[in-house]
């Protein structure tokens, strides 16, 4: 049974690169098991569920074909989750979503991202921006939030608030990407 087989799989003992490619492959071969891998990304079983978010990621990044067809399950979820090893999986899974939609004009994802989508990863981001989590989940942020403002009007002066409060702070990923964004903004209003 896929159920238990999956399941097992995600027990994995060990975080290896590679274990986690091993599990994303094997669901990508087995697609009818997504909306399990889903579900176990969003339970409250935190262990299962954080190395379901991985998976994910790496199911996402391979091809979002899988889970279009689940945003509303996806984002109706994604403002529950806390926990910082599942956050930053999901975080980089907004931020290519939205360098798809917004960079790349893919239009399976262009025609699959709704209104009430962006309004999550918007919510979702800027939480994650001001909130004590890990840099990872803020630099994703701040590249998601940018092209969500090329369309949106106020966020990018509200990005670049927080940027500005926090990057003489930050870390050198978050002061390198945080520069990058600003400059970003500073182009993109100069158009």
């Amino acid at each position: 049974m896929a159920s238990e087989e999956l399941y097992k799989k995600l027990s994995y003992p060990r975080a290896y690169r590679q274990t986690r490619l091993d599990v994303a492959q094997w669901v990508m071969d087995r697609p009818e098991t997504f909306t399990e891998l889903l579900d176990y990304c969003f339970q409250k079983d935190e262990e299962i569920s954080y190395r379901a978010t991985w998976i994910l990621e790496f199911v996402c990044l391979a091809d979002f074909k899988y889970l279009l067809p689940h945003l509303d399950v996806f984002f109706n979820n994604l403002p529950n989750i806390y926990k910082d090893q599942a956050v930053r999986p999901l975080a980089k899974i907004c931020e290519k979503l939205m360098v798809a939609y917004y960079k790349k004009k893919d239009p399976a994802i262009i025609n699959a991202i709704q209104q009430k989508h962006k309004e999550t990863i918007t919510e979702c981001c800027f939480d994650w921006m001001i909130t004590d989590q890990k840099v990872a989940c803020k630099v994703y942020s701040m590249l998601a939030l940018y092209y969500l403002g090329t369309e949106i009007d106020w966020i990018h002066p509200e990005l670049k608030i927080i940027i500005e409060e926090h990057i003489h702070e930050g870390s050198a990923a978050y002061k390198s990407r945080g520069k990058y964004t600003l400059e970003q903004i500073k182009k993109f209003n100069t158009k």
